[in-house]
């Protein structure tokens, strides 16, 4: 019997992986055409009545959908970036031990110490005017053409572009418009990859996001050192507050690469507000600056970069807990209500490991840095670019999934530095307001992604405009989701097809479903 049961057991066919993938794009294969089939059917249908294509809302005007799609970006924006406002304050006070005026709402969210209320509304009118006139847009395009192509999209999602105009900083709209343009061109490979027209070498890597990120890294790092007035204030501040090294060393190094004078002055003021004594001649033509001037007041430099990690860890933690914490309880209140301590705890959870990077990427590039110092005699400008690269690689701390990301946020901080380096040296021209064209351009481009090829987008990106930018967009995304895709193709045919053209109304309704439907005549079915 055993043996029987063996033969019949080994003759039983088993199911391939291969065969289970070729059976899955076959079905998407057949849910495509499909899905053109219908889509041609409702063309031919509008065509016939002299209609143009009914809006996404049909519960409401077009008028009222805009209006309520502005308020409610305007609203979700706002809050998100008041809430962070509001926990960052939080963890100053608690830091200063503080804590009785946590329950002070004077200290807490009094405008002297919470400056967030006009950047706040800024940001709310970007994403809110752009979701507002885009969808007006939308209806209005269907009224006029009279049909429903991805131009309307494309049209539509540039003009609402000009709502960037909301903020008045063209460094944070430069910033914007590249950060999109890195975006626009993912899609673009994206798409051209899926259908076998184009892909670069090494895209099959692994690590490839790491990679970029690294690179990205190296500019940006090269730039803050020998070029800081191509990153944005803003950005400055915030490298200079993390790492461990005073502003006027890094301006020592810079003059030192260049071979300007050194402000021996400005160094010995310096020093003599740490209260350091060194041995080092200050020179004005150093060859380098040594590594008891980087980090004075530590002898050991593996112990000088064990406490700026450290340091990084303690300054950087509350802004990762708040930009992981408020933006989830703002755009999942529901799933935060349901599940506070499972929300706290996976932010608890994404902000250690986010600072964890953080933090050894500031180690590494330190780190990097003495090593140089070590077995060099002379400096050179280079070896910040390495260091950068090399302190990149601490992105493999952090999620798969997120690694992408940081790196798309990365790059176009490193293409403004760039921007602005050649456009200085006359290498390329320098056009006004370009960065408000470039932006208007890209929304125009994400748009027709967002809608037409959606598995394009990076899923975060795709979440992320159609929570914020398109809430209509995604409420009846999230509706299809849910179903089998084969099903809500045929209720959408079904619906196409109970509502027969006018001059149809009187025919025999005992048609036969044959030539009811009539898919012989779509080509593809």
């Amino acid at each position: 019997m055993r043996s029987n049961s063996a033969v019949l057991s080994s003759s039983q066919p088993v199911d391939s992986p291969d065969d289970g993938l070729a059976a899955e794009r076959r079905l998407r294969e057949a849910e495509d055409r499909l899905r053109e089939a219908i889509e041609e059917l409702q063309r031919r249908q509008h065509r016939e009545q002299g209609v143009h294509p009914p809006c996404d809302h049909a519960d409401e005007s077009c008028v009222a959908n805009a209006i309520g799609n502005l308020c409610q970006s305007f609203l979700l924006s706002y809050g998100v970036r008041v809430g962070i406002g509001i926990l960052l304050r939080a963890f100053k006070l608690a830091r200063g031990k503080s804590y009785s005026s946590l329950l002070d709402l004077k200290q807490l969210v009094s405008e002297k110490d919470l400056i967030v209320r006009e950047e706040a509304c800024r940001i709310g009118l970007l994403f809110g005017g752009f979701t507002g006139s885009y969808h007006a847009l939308r209806c209005v395009l269907r009224k006029i053409r009279k049909k429903e192509t991805p131009l309307n999209a494309i049209f539509a999602g540039s003009v609402a572009g000009l709502s960037i105009l909301a903020l008045d900083d063209s460094s944070r709209r430069r910033t914007l418009a590249l950060y999109l343009l890195a975006r626009v061109a993912q899609c673009a490979y994206n798409s051209a990859k899926s259908k076998n027209k184009f892909h670069l070498w090494g895209s099959h890597w692994s690590h490839g996001d790491s990679l970029l990120f690294s690179l990205a890294c190296a500019q940006v790092m090269y730039a803050f050192i020998m070029h800081p007035e191509s990153l944005p204030k803003s950005y400055q501040d915030f490298i200079q507050k993390t790492g461990p090294v005073a502003a006027p060393v890094y301006k020592a190094v810079k003059d030192c690469c260049r071979g300007s004078p050194v402000d021996v002055g400005a160094l010995s003021a310096y020093l003599s507000q740490r209260r350091v004594s060194t041995t080092v001649k200050l020179e004005e033509f150093p060859s380098i600056i040594p590594c008891s001037l980087i980090h004075a007041g530590t002898n050991s430099c593996l112990a000088h970069n064990a406490n700026a990690t450290a340091a990084t860890f303690r300054k950087t933690f509350p802004l990762y807990f708040s930009l992981t914490f408020v933006p989830f309880v703002v755009l999942h209140l529901q799933k935060f209500m349901a599940a506070p301590v499972r929300t706290c705890w996976f932010a608890l959870t994404g902000a250690v490991r986010s600072t964890t990077f953080l933090s050894a990427f500031v180690g590494l590039f330190q780190a990097v840095i003495c090593l140089h110092r070590k077995v060099a005699t002379r400096d050179h400008k280079l070896v910040y670019w390495v260091a950068g690269a090399a302190s990149g690689l601490s992105v493999l701390l952090e999620k798969k999934a997120r690694r992408s990301e940081l790196a798309l946020y990365v790059l176009p901080r490193a293409g403004e530095s760039l921007w602005y380096i050649l456009v200085n040296r006359h290498l390329i021209p320098d056009f006004k307001n370009a960065e408000v064209a470039l932006f208007c351009a890209c929304m125009g481009g994400i748009m027709y992604y967002l809608e037409h090829e959606p598995d394009t987008m990076a899923p975060f990106l795709r979440g992320l405009i159609r929570r914020f930018l398109a809430s209509k967009i995604s409420s009846s995304a999230t509706s299809l989701t849910n179903r089998n895709a084969s099903y809500t193709y045929l209720q959408a045919l079904d619906v196409v097809m109970k509502k027969p053209p006018p001059n149809q109304k009187n025919q025999d309704p005992k048609t036969s479903p044959r030539e009811k439907y009539n898919l012989e005549s779509i080509q593809g079915l």
